[in-house]
């Protein structure tokens, strides 16, 4: 066989070679597959004053238990509606689980506030009927039970499922905060109540890239970024301490203080708790903690710990109660 020959058939043998096929990359950047825990929460002995000798972070915390719950079967609702447009099969095995998990934070949240707020005589229905106006109402698939025209449907759909993004960010936040903070254990903090805390923040710091992969493959933008911000953390926070100053309202101890989200004695007491250990300080947490969701190399990845979080939920007092 010619030098030639030899060629040629080179030549062929590497054209009808088959170049390998690239994987394309996923939608998704959750780490290994998520897992919805049951978890089961004892309040026979839990405390108002749940952290002794801080009545006040103890009612500013607690208001988290009323403003949970409609929110999240609101997510649950929503992302049921998104995911005919999911085309990824990881971000659809995330946003099923991610929903599970969210459920059950609605179901826990929900038991406190009967088990515990109510059998302690402190009225929550106000804030309920609150957070159901804002979720059944404002931000329902008809607003105001006025129906948008079809085009506008998904645009409303992406507009809200970016709103769940910034939020989500903010509770990756206060989830590794919670793990974090030593301050309560040192303080003696009632252990069911703070493993209500510690499991839930655990889990939000698991899921914290789904809400924003879902966000961006459903074509969410940068700049749209922004007004979501603007428009999630003044309403988040604006709803925690109104609910808080409600819940503290209630108490004699705070009768003279009447304390009102509009009222400077709140935000000022807020202030000075959070030096103490027992509440983020309101600078860092609204201010500092949020600016990384404005940036255009944001990643909710680097927002908290994994390791550290699937550490806790694997010796989460609740969740070991149901395993048993």
């Amino acid at each position: 066989m010619s030098v030639s020959q030899i060629t040629e058939n080179l030549g062929k043998t590497l054209k009808s070679a088959k170049a390998p096929k690239s994987t394309p990359k996923s939608a998704s950047n959750t780490q290994g597959r998520l897992i919805p825990r049951k978890v089961q929460f004892d309040w026979e002995e839990t405390p108002t004053d749940w952290i002794p000798g801080h009545p006040f972070a103890s009612y500013f915390i607690n208001e988290i238990n009323t403003i949970l719950p409609a929110g999240e079967f609101w997510f649950c609702r929503l992302y049921n509606k998104a995911l005919p447009y999911v085309t990824d099969a990881k971000l659809r095995d995330d946003i099923q689980m991610f929903m599970r998990q969210e459920a059950m934070h609605a179901r826990a949240h929900s038991g406190a506030i009967e088990g515990y707020l109510k059998q302690r005589g402190i009225r929550t229905e106000r804030n309920e009927r609150v957070m159901d106006f804002l979720f059944e109402q404002v931000l329902a698939d008809e607003p105001f039970g006025r129906k948008l025209p079809k085009f506008l449907q998904k645009e409303w759909l992406v507009f809200r499922l970016g709103i769940i993004a910034a939020v989500e960010h903010m509770t990756c936040v206060l989830g590794q905060y919670a793990l974090e903070n030593k301050h309560w254990d040192q303080a003696g903090a009632d252990p069911v109540l703070l493993d209500l805390i510690r499991w839930h923040g655990a889990e939000e710091v698991e899921h914290r890239s789904v809400a924003f992969d879902l966000y961006q493959h459903l074509g969410g933008s940068y700049p749209s970024r922004y007004y979501l911000a603007c428009i999630a953390t003044p309403a988040v926070f604006g709803l925690w301490v109104d609910g808080a100053a409600n819940l503290m309202g209630q108490d004699p101890r705070f009768a003279g203080k009447k304390p009102a989200l509009w009222k400077p004695w709140i935000w000022r007491e807020w202030l000075r708790v959070s030096k103490t250990g027992q509440l983020p300080n309101p600078f860092w947490l609204i201010f500092l903690k949020q600016l990384p969701f404005f940036s255009p190399w944001y990643d909710p990845v680097k927002e908290g710990s994994t390791e550290q979080a699937l550490a806790y939920l694997n010796s989460s007092p609740a969740a070991a109660r149901v395993a048993a």
